[in-house]
Order: C-alpha cells, then structure tokens, then sequence
C-alpha cells in the first residue's frame, strides 16, 4: 500500500471533491504535514489545471513550481467533457507512464500526495480504462467524497458497493454537507452511511466535511 499517495473521488461530478481535496489539504499542512495535491486529468481548460488553482487557493498558498511546470497534472484538455472524449476532440493521448513518473516524483519530495479524479469511479480515462481501474491498478487508498443533496445515497452505496466488487481500499468516506440543503435529511443521510459501512466496510473512516481534522493518515 503507498502510504503517501491518496486518491480523492466523488460519487458524481459536482459532490465537491476539489473544495475538500484543497480544505483536506490545508488542514494537513497547517498541522505541520508537508502536502501537495495533484490531478490525474484536467478537462475544460488551458494551461494550469484550473482544479489544481483552486487547491492552491483553499491551501492560501501561491502556485508550486511543480504547478507551473505540469508536474501536478500533466495532462490539461480544452473541452469539458469525461476525459476519453476531451482526448479524441483535442487529438491528443494520455500516457499514463507520464502520469506515474510525476505522481513518484511528487512522493518522493513530499510526506503526502492527494491525487484528485475527474469524476466519479466509473468515468473513462479512455475508452478502455476507468478511473477506479488505475486506482486498482496502483493500490491506492481511496478517499470518497459523498454529498448531502438529492440521490446522493444510492450513487455513494454504489460507489461502496464498486469498491468492494473490484477489491480497492476504501479508506474513508468524506460527507460533504452543501449550504442549503436539508439538514434533517443530511444528518439521517450521514447515519445511514454509518451503519452501512459499519456493517459493509467496518474498515472505512466515515468523516463529516466539517470535521477533517479527525481523518487518520498515519500522520
């Protein structure tokens, strides 16, 4: 298992992964941990991944030189799409060898890399290879963001459910409660995540959005 290397999805696209990835971030490196996030594709920019910014925000740090120079994602598409389709409308390839030599260089210069996704665990990378095939593929811990609103528990019990299937650690469940939403709903939508896991992957931490400082990293 790579102790310092994470990989963050979402049960769907806009559950919130960046804000937490960049808060999770922050709080790790205000308690002293030396962190980076990374992104595994950017799709519907140019230049530096506009994900990666806003990391970089939330952390209230500058752009990293690893920023600037690709290192933290190393593949940027201009059309906002799942990243096999951005692939074929700009022409262009993912090489996952690339990918790899970045993520190792960034774990060697740091105590803890948080690899953001696109999308949620069953978005193609390309027409042949899933997001949650290169987490198996890698060993990676996966940390899962949930949300608070409408449909949220039956896409994250799928995601659950996905884990177990395809044998990939499930390390922890983030509950990120949106501003707004039904807070009788969240909090009974948060208990039923609890008593799922406990019965399913006892194994799982199950943290609120608002409580990351609990999360266990080895750290």
């Amino acid at each position: 298992m790579k102790k310092n290397e994470y990989f963050i999805s979402g049960i769907d696209t806009d559950c919130g992964k960046t804000y937490i990835t960049g808060l999770l971030a922050k709080q790790l490196k205000n308690s002293g941990v030396h962190v980076i996030t990374s992104k595994l594709v950017q799709t519907g920019c140019v230049g530096v991944s506009e994900d990666i910014i806003e990391h970089r925000r939330l952390m209230e740090i500058a752009l990293l030189p690893e920023d600037i120079d690709g290192t933290t994602c190393p593949f940027v598409f201009t059309f906002p799409a799942s990243p096999h389709l951005a692939t074929e409308i700009d022409k262009r390839s993912i090489d996952f060898e690339v990918i790899r030599s970045a993520q190792k260089k960034l774990c060697a210069n740091y105590e803890l890399v948080l690899a953001e996704g696109a999308g949620g665990l069953m978005v193609p990378i390309t027409e042949n290879y899933l997001t949650i095939d290169y987490i198996k593929e890698y060993n990676l811990p996966l940390i899962l963001v949930s949300s608070s609103k409408l449909g949220s528990i039956n896409h994250t019990l799928l995601s659950i459910d996905l884990c177990l299937q395809r044998g990939v650690y499930l390390h922890t469940v983030i509950y990120n409660q949106m501003p707004g939403d039904d807070t009788t709903i969240a909090s009974e939508s948060f208990a039923y995540f609890k008593r799922y896991l406990d019965k399913h992957s006892p194994s799982t931490q199950l943290l609120h959005g608002d409580n990351l400082d609990a999360i266990s990293l080895g750290f």
